[in-house]
């Protein structure tokens, strides 16, 4: 008998934590992390609340408003992370300045981050934004693992076909060390691969294994 993924009861018993601003209000740095990022309106809130069933992240016409590291509760020792998003014109300059000097410190200075998931939609992979962010996770060797959202958008053929492009284009550019797939959260299109991943990074994957080996 198969069991379930063990991500899978965490996520649906996730509970939102503290909102930080700044790195020094984030919670102790210990266990493990898995943080979200996207350009605005990339779908990341709509993902995060298809893979923990709940409304954790606030979804919004207006891209932009997650405008901090907002901290969700797995376990004691577990946590999903949405990062602000990114490249939303009516932001004001200094607030974005803010959000960057902020993340960069998150990022780079955060022991407990295991992982780093990045939202690109189907219809515009590869932006500005998607290609800083590749380059600062190969270049510091932090996991990724790329959501292409609204697959549903596109019809199945076109999905495959443009998966298969940025996949090439990753390849090429990052080396190997990348994983990618598709995704729809009304579709609930790839849920059990990103929980897959969740599992690998938060070391729960050997935990099923282990229980069908009893």
């Amino acid at each position: 008998m198969q069991l379930k993924n063990p991500i899978l009861g965490l996520c649906q018993q996730s509970t939102f934590m503290l909102s930080a601003a700044k790195v020094d209000q984030c919670p102790d740095d210990e266990g493990f992390e898995v943080a979200f990022a996207g350009r605005s309106n990339a779908g990341k809130s709509s993902a995060l609340n298809t893979l923990t069933h709940a409304s954790l992240a606030r979804t919004s016409k207006t891209p932009g408003r997650t405008q901090l590291l907002n901290f969700f509760k797995l376990d004691d020792d577990r946590r999903l992370v949405d990062l602000p998003g990114y490249g939303y014109a009516k932001v004001p300059i200094p607030l974005k300045l803010h959000w960057q000097r902020h993340l960069e410190a998150y990022l780079g200075g955060r022991e407990s981050l295991k992982g780093l998931i990045l939202m690109m939609d189907i219809r515009h992979p590869m932006t500005d934004f998607d290609l800083l962010m590749l380059d600062w996770a190969v270049a510091s060797g932090m996991p990724m693992h790329i959501l292409l959202t609204k697959a549903d958008k596109l019809t199945y053929g076109a999905a495959k076909n443009t998966l298969l492009k940025v996949q090439a284009d990753i390849r090429k550019g990052w080396g190997d060390a990348v994983t990618i797939q598709l995704f729809s959260a009304p579709k609930r299109l790839g849920l059990e691969d990103a929980y897959t991943v969740l599992a690998g990074w938060m070391e729960l994957a050997d935990k099923g294994s282990e229980a069908a080996g009893e």
